[in-house]
């Protein structure tokens, strides 16, 4: 079938994505292995972690038990050292964890920051698609991974805690550091193996995740043909085919002009074309541009008869989310049909207005 996307993403299309910050990369496979990573660094440095907090429960209970020593001059000093003591123990743990998240992400996305992902978009502030995002389908997809990892997790827990419920009760009567010393091995063994099926659970995010992106990003056979013959034409060539390209596609854009129902401006610097004949289920933009092209459209426009209508909102809301010859998103239908329904009520009025003029004349 024609235009279907059937190729896989070549190279280039990979490398272009890349730039607009689409990657395969999965949250849940950096906190499973930074998780996996800070608990088997805590397993290994419990002997001094214990120990800096016991020196400094000692130092804060020896102070305690000789209120004559604590003074005003001395407090701060008390509490660097046990800032100190906490720190010391912390830190390997902090550090391998800080450690483990830079690596993982540089695994995943690469070396070669994104900046063009920082920036900020219009259509990433409107209300009504970001509902859409929280309750539409994607939403209940994300929700059914999160009920998924959270299954698999505390399915492992509880395999893990229940064959030790029985040796609880042995526990009584004990000294509190053997007591200590016993929940603390339990914990982190648990720990370990919840761990391990996180881990689980984010590396089968990743394998979606990469397939998901490379659905996304697949070319039909056509585009593939496209981008070899340009691949093999000098550097100079592509330039002046490209910009031949778009002075064609603007030529076209604005000979749609005067078949568009109405023009949607942002008085000075925005306008856009709108087309609803009813063969569509939604109106096309059909011409769009900013500043001098505005201008232009405008002036095709109201050479032709098509109402421009200034409505700063609608105007960058349509320039920023809809590309020449798309249909409008559905979040933004009732703007657009309130347009819409004032340009037929004017035309309509005009229309009766002159058939009124034309039966008098008669």
């Amino acid at each position: 079938m024609a235009g279907e996307k059937t190729e896989k993403p070549t190279p280039k299309r990979l490398e272009e994505a890349r730039k607009k910050g689409q990657v395969a990369k999965s949250p849940d496979l950096n906190g499973a292995i930074v998780m996996t990573v800070g608990l088997f660094v805590l397993g290994s440095t419990v002997p001094g972690l214990l120990s800096n907090v016991h020196d400094a429960m000692l130092e804060a209970l020896g102070q305690i038990t000789n209120p004559g020593v604590v003074s005003a001059g001395s407090l701060g000093p008390l509490l660097t050292d046990m800032g100190k003591h906490v720190l010391l123990a912390v830190a390997p743990i902090a550090l391998a964890c800080a450690a483990t998240g830079i690596v993982v992400n540089v695994a995943q996305v690469g070396l070669r920051p994104n900046l063009s992902a920082l920036k900020p978009k219009p259509d990433k502030l409107n209300p009504v698609a970001g509902l859409k995002n929280i309750y539409g389908k994607q939403a209940l997809v994300t929700l059914a991974k999160s009920l998924a990892k959270v299954g698999v997790v505390a399915a492992i827990v509880a395999m893990s805690v229940v064959p030790q419920v029985g040796s609880f009760g042995a526990m009584v009567g004990i000294s509190p550091l053997e007591f200590g010393t016993q929940a603390s091995s339990l914990i982190l063994s648990v720990a370990k193996r919840a761990a391990f099926a996180y881990l689980f659970v984010g590396v089968a995010d990743y394998i979606w995740q990469k397939k998901k992106l490379g659905k996304s990003l697949k070319m039909d056979k056509q585009e593939v043909k496209d981008e070899a013959k340009q691949q093999q034409l000098p550097a100079e060539v592509r330039g002046a085919m490209r910009r031949r390209q778009m002075a064609n596609a603007r030529a076209r854009m604005m000979a749609a002009v005067p078949t568009a129902d109405v023009v949607v401006t942002n008085p000075t610097h925005y306008s856009v074309a709108l087309k609803y004949d009813g063969s569509k289920p939604a109106p096309e933009v059909v011409a769009k541009g900013q500043d001098l092209i505005a201008l232009r459209i405008r002036e095709l426009a109201r050479d032709a008869g098509v109402p421009v209508l200034p409505n700063p909102p609608l105007a960058r809301s349509l320039h920023a989310t809809v590309e020449v010859g798309q249909q409008i998103p559905e979040e933004l239908f009732a703007a657009v049909a309130q347009v819409l329904a004032y340009v037929y009520r004017i035309a309509a009025h005009r229309r009766a207005l002159a058939g009124t003029t034309s039966g008098r004349a008669a």
